[in-house]
């Protein structure tokens, strides 16, 4: 029987948190020091604008996220927090001002992602390849992950960022294929798909990566086939976390999926031939980036060794 997302609250109280999915409000002096960077150099980052619950964490630690192309997007999912709109014009310094955020920040890993950006001829590609080449001049050492937008009706733009050659090229495909009309709508599942094979295809020595939500109302057969399609397109890195409701606009939670059963899909991942696979109720695409980049390098050198 086909399961209905509710797409808005009902006028119920919200189911209230488990235990597992609580984080303290983030106080440290770091935090404030990180967040005063990206308001000094005018960057956005996804921590604030996707409301992440783990923002204090990984700004305590010097780690954001940041999203580029500005904070409004042009398309509308029912799971993002993102202000949706018409994207306002390109900031030339943005570039120079993430670099400068790598140095003062004194990153070794940095993740890179944006808005949607459907009114611009290359969806924001050339931004992204320039962010690169900026990051790559200014922080010759810190490695470079990308979180892009999925270019559809783009020809060319993927191209242009995979001759940039990022260490790790993201693209979550969120969700499983029977809720893309209600959660994902602007999207499709088998373009996504395609993109993320696409970059192999060009470029094997990019590691992909990819991460979908659960407590949507998917079924675990359904993750399961999501995970095949995945590695059918050669998708190095699986993230899976637990979707939470940013605002009573947005889909309801479906339910809280336990953290035994996020070990269930761990195991199922790595079984499945997966370099990497990280699933937990906080498991967001950036979260803990940096440390699973270098398991990532590890894992890739381990299969290389069998094959000598």
């Amino acid at each position: 029987m086909t399961k209905i997302v509710n797409l808005k609250d009902d006028g119920m109280p919200r189911k209230p948190k488990p235990d597992w999915l609580r984080v303290k409000a983030p106080t440290s002096e770091t935090f404030l020091e990180t967040r005063k960077l990206m308001r000094d150099l005018k960057l956005n980052t996804v921590c604030e604008e996707a409301a992440c619950p783990n923002i204090g964490e990984c700004w305590t630690k010097k780690h954001a996220t940041v999203m580029i192309l500005g904070d409004i997007c042009t398309r509308a999912c029912a799971f993002c927090n993102i202000k949706t709109g018409l994207g306002r014009p390109v900031d030339a310094s943005e570039p120079q001002h993430v670099a400068e955020a790598a140095s003062a920040l004194g990153l070794e890993h940095i993740v890179i992602t944006s808005v949607d950006r459907d009114d611009l001829d290359d969806g924001g590609a050339m931004q992204f390849v320039k962010v690169i080449e900026a990051l790559r001049k200014e922080a010759p050492n810190t490695t470079i992950e990308i979180l892009t937008p999925d270019f559809r009706n783009k020809p060319g733009a993927l191209e242009m960022v995979i001759k940039a050659r990022p260490d790790v090229f993201n693209h979550n495909l969120e969700t499983v294929p029977r809720l893309y009309p209600t959660i994902r709508p602007g999207a499709r599942y088998y373009h996504s798909l395609r993109l993320l094979d696409t970059v192999k295809q060009i470029d094997p020595s990019i590691f992909t990566k990819s991460g979908v939500m659960v407590g949507l109302g998917e079924e675990k057969l359904e993750v399961q086939e999501v995970m095949d399609d995945m590695r059918s397109a050669n998708i190095d890195f699986l993230t899976i976390g637990q979707y939470l409701q940013p605002t009573p606009r947005h889909a309801v939670v479906d339910r809280f999926v336990t953290p035994d059963e996020f070990v269930s899909y761990k195991t199922i991942g790595e079984a499945k031939g997966f370099l990497l696979v990280a699933a937990s109720p906080l498991t967001r695409s950036s979260y803990h980036a940096g440390a699973d980049f270098e398991r990532l390098r590890a894992a890739r050198e381990a299969q290389l060794a069998k094959l000598r």
